[in-house]
């Protein structure tokens, strides 16, 4: 019988060595089109996810009626990706969290084909390192 400690927990090594949970990309995307439909969003995660070779547990979106937005999230084996669309502004904003030897930054085209915005906006934050006195809590 084999202890949790034991079991490979999917954290990342940099090239520095330095040891974290994952990659966290935020994505904001400005003037794009299909933000509206479902489907669409959908299928751009579904893609978005086979392109950087994650696993799809579990999707589920919402779409809060006609000419409105869709949130939604699909769980991956690797963590998550999560979207929320204002299609009257053009705009979506979506979090890629990948743990394990998944690369969020090789979502990125799959987002530009399906919504074919003017504009990308990305932030590439790296979660799960030691506690920095650079970092405020919030209480």
């Amino acid at each position: 019988m084999s202890s949790v400690n034991e079991a490979p927990d999917h954290f990342k090594q940099a090239p520095d060595g330095t040891t974290y949970a994952g990659d966290h990309l935020l994505i904001e995307l400005w003037d794009a089109e299909g933000l509206g439909d479902v489907d669409v969003v959908e299928q751009a995660i579904e893609s978005a996810a086979h392109a950087a070779s994650a696993s799809i547990l579990h999707a589920y979106y919402h779409h809060f009626g006609a000419g409105q937005g869709v949130s939604g999230v699909t769980v991956l084996a690797e963590s998550h990706i999560s979207i929320h669309t204002w299609p009257e502004r053009g705009y979506a904003a979506i979090d890629v969290f990948m743990c394990g030897d998944c690369d969020p930054t090789l979502t990125i085209s799959a987002f530009e084909a399906a919504f074919r915005p003017r504009t990308i906006e990305q932030r590439l934050l790296r979660r799960g390192t030691p506690p920095s006195a650079d970092i405020q809590s919030v209480a």
